[in-house]
């Protein structure tokens, strides 16, 4: 009786096994085999919803820009070409979002700015990823795509820097979202700073000029004359009737221009030599308003200097003497 119950258990076993893989393989066909692989998309996209890594369609009238500007202009021309691509062609690459920190029901650009802009004229859905993310994560994705795409210029990345630090962010934040080092950051800042922002709006983006030449215009507007001149500039009719490259080049030529004026009036003005009659010493000075030089040659310089500097309160107290009698007439 045992064996013949053994034999049942195996037979029925063996019975299971193969309605099991009947079933299975019923499974795997048709309909059957539609609603299984459903399923298992709609958790996989589940899961990835959770990673924040599902694209999603949205509204682009509901997504709002970054808190943050990176750009300084659009260039209107060159927005209308990929606005036309992405109306012939569909939006190749998603953009990335994160829901508002401050509005509900409404989104926040990380990154795809123009694409969000492009959606939202053509009325079609923009094709989004959204992630929950912090102020400092945000800023870091939106830097380190724009850094990736090279679209942004040296000057567009230094006052996106800028305002990271005016907002109170960190270097190490602002060094992560712009792919640099403390070198290239500090400079970055530095022309920033140094440049008026009446002329750096004025100039634009200037998309072809790098670090070396904005630090060149920098150095040149060191004298506070030479800034303020810089400021009228950019009014100019000559600096208005060109694009953005042409008008960085336009500053840097005017203001070459005056830097290479005041050196030649610079010799000239306060200069002027001296020598006595037997011409045993000759003096040259140089009055530039805040400093004057004297500069004694000849067999009686040494002897006739160092009794200039003995006799120097003498010649002071002859100094302030004189000048009261003149300011007495």
């Amino acid at each position: 009786m045992a064996r013949k119950n053994l034999l049942a258990s195996v037979t029925n076993h063996d019975a299971t096994k193969a309605d099991h893989e009947a079933r299975s393989e019923y499974a795997n066909r048709g309909a059957s085999r539609s609603m299984m692989l459903s399923i298992e998309e709609m958790a996989e996209n589940t899961k990835k919803m959770i990673a924040g890594e599902a694209i999603v369609s949205l509204d682009p009238n509901l997504v709002d820009g970054s808190f943050v500007s990176d750009r300084i202009e659009e260039d209107e021309e060159e927005f209308a070409l990929f606005r036309q691509g992405m109306k012939d062609e569909g939006q190749l690459q998603p953009i990335l979002v994160r829901p508002h920190p401050d509005v509900d029901g409404r989104y926040m650009v990380v990154f795809g700015h123009r694409r969000t802009r492009a959606a939202r004229e053509l009325g079609i859905p923009v094709r989004a990823v959204v992630k929950n993310l912090e102020a400092i994560a945000h800023i870091i994705a939106q830097g380190q795509e724009n850094s990736r795409r090279a679209n942004l210029s040296f000057i567009e990345k230094a006052l996106f820097a800028k305002k990271l630090l005016s907002m109170g962010q960190s270097k190490e934040t602002i060094k992560s979202a712009l792919s640099v080092d403390d070198t290239l950051l500090s400079r970055m800042l530095s022309v920033v700073e140094s440049v008026p922002p009446t002329v750096i709006e004025a100039i634009g983006a200037a998309k072809s000029v790098g670090r070396d030449r904005w630090e060149e215009l920098k150095k040149l507007m060191a004298h506070p004359k030479r800034a303020d001149f810089a400021k009228e500039v950019v009014f100019s009719d000559g600096f208005r009737s060109t694009e953005s490259i042409g008008r960085f080049n336009y500053v840097l030529a005017q203001l070459k221009l005056v830097r290479k004026d005041a050196r030649k009036a610079a010799p000239n003005r306060g200069a002027g030599a001296w020598a006595p009659a037997d011409e045993m010493v000759a003096a040259s000075y140089r009055n530039t308003g805040k400093t004057f030089s004297l500069s004694l040659k000849s067999k009686d310089a040494g002897e006739f200097g160092k009794y200039i500097s003995s006799s120097l309160d003498a010649l002071y107290c002859a100094f302030k003497d004189a000048k009261t009698r003149n300011q007495g007439d």
